[in-house]
């Protein structure tokens, strides 16, 4: 399971480029499975640029123009713009290049070793933008996300095309629905249940949606028990759903959490997928009420069923759990190794506002 930083700011070589039909003075540029646009002539192929994936926030003094002449706005203390997701003439954009000159500027080259996918994040001062918690999330703070659980976000598979392609060529995956909600932890240590968001382990308060959807789903009892039973400790991971999260787009009456991946805290790894299923059959026959987030395909061969990146985006496409809502993408799980990614939906991140 990927549960690397990510890095959202990289030296990348332009691979291909591609001109826009009746565009004088754009074109696309390829670097990895992503394409942007920028000035015709900015850059020719194998030229070294850095590449900042969409939803960095990009400080002011690093782009200015992406303020477009307006006052930047502010996130966690740095002015800065967000990169999104845009079509201009028509070709789909996502991200920004910056010649790799700027890193002159900034005292920062030359870089030790080979700089191609040299990670400049910390040293660009980029942060990964995340849209603002809802107060009934927040919550009081027990303590921070324990060090002993993975956080798990797959890379996007525009990253990861040899990847995908060449070094696991052979490999079969789960696929599932990305759900768009809030990333949620129920995990046992030491005797005692704790649930946690993404970044806290959650005291339980009154009003608090993490635990009360957990306690609504008979959660916590079922977990504890099953942890007794096996003599192993459990963490289920999963996405919460519902109203005022993310703008609801499944049109959720409530809350519903959704699991997606088991972590043994004893063994230290992950289960696989039917491990997964027989430990949430267990849980819902001894009284919980969970789903697993909707199974897209199972035993799927990518590399032999797609030839790109960008087919495999094609069929990120689809609707999600709400049949009238489009999904926010795919999850790629292998079966024969920890090796995972995901396929997120342009037409959704064209259209979010978050």
């Amino acid at each position: 399971m990927n549960t690397m930083t990510r890095k959202l700011a990289t030296i990348r070589e332009i691979e291909e480029i591609k001109p826009i039909p009746e565009a004088d003075k754009i074109c696309a540029y390829r670097v990895g499975g992503w394409w942007v646009v920028d000035t015709i002539n900015k850059y020719d192929v194998n030229d070294l640029a850095i590449y900042c994936e969409v939803d960095s926030w990009i400080p002011h003094e690093l782009a200015p123009f992406l303020s477009k002449g307006q006052e930047p706005r502010e996130y966690n203390g740095v002015k800065g713009e967000r990169l999104r997701t845009v079509r201009l003439r028509g070709q789909l954009s996502q991200g920004l290049l910056l010649p790799s000159t700027i890193l002159n500027e900034l005292g920062l080259w030359p870089l030790v070793g080979d700089p191609v996918d040299h990670n400049l994040t910390n040293q660009l001062n980029i942060q990964k933008w995340e849209p603002p918690i809802p107060s009934q999330l927040q919550g009081t703070m027990r303590g921070n996300f324990p060090h002993f659980i993975p956080k798990t976000d797959q890379e996007r598979c525009q990253n990861l095309r040899k990847d995908i392609f060449d070094t696991h060529k052979d490999d079969v995956y789960e696929v599932t629905t990305k759900l768009d909600g809030s990333s949620m932890t129920v995990y046992v240590k030491d005797g005692e249940v704790h649930v946690c968001s993404r970044n806290i382990d959650l005291i339980e308060t009154e009003g608090n949606t993490f635990w009360n959807t957990a306690r609504e789903q008979n959660i916590i009892d079922t977990l504890l028990e099953l942890s007794v039973e096996k003599g192993e400790e459990y963490a289920i991971q999963g996405e919460l759903i519902g109203e005022g999260i993310q703008g609801n787009p499944e049109k959720l009456t409530g809350h519903k959490f959704y699991l997606f991946d088991i972590y043994s805290i004893t063994v230290g790894r992950y289960l696989k997928a039917d491990e997964r299923y027989s430990i949430l059959d267990t849980l819902n026959m001894n009284g919980a009420s969970i789903e697993h987030v909707p199974i897209v395909e199972q035993g799927l061969r990518v590399a032999q069923a797609y030839d790109s990146i960008d087919e495999l985006l094609e069929f990120a496409e689809g609707p999600s759990l709400n049949p009238q809502t489009k999904r926010e993408g795919l999850v790629f799980k292998s079966w024969e190794s920890d090796f995972s990614f995901k396929a997120i939906s342009n037409s959704y991140l064209l259209k979010t506002k978050f």
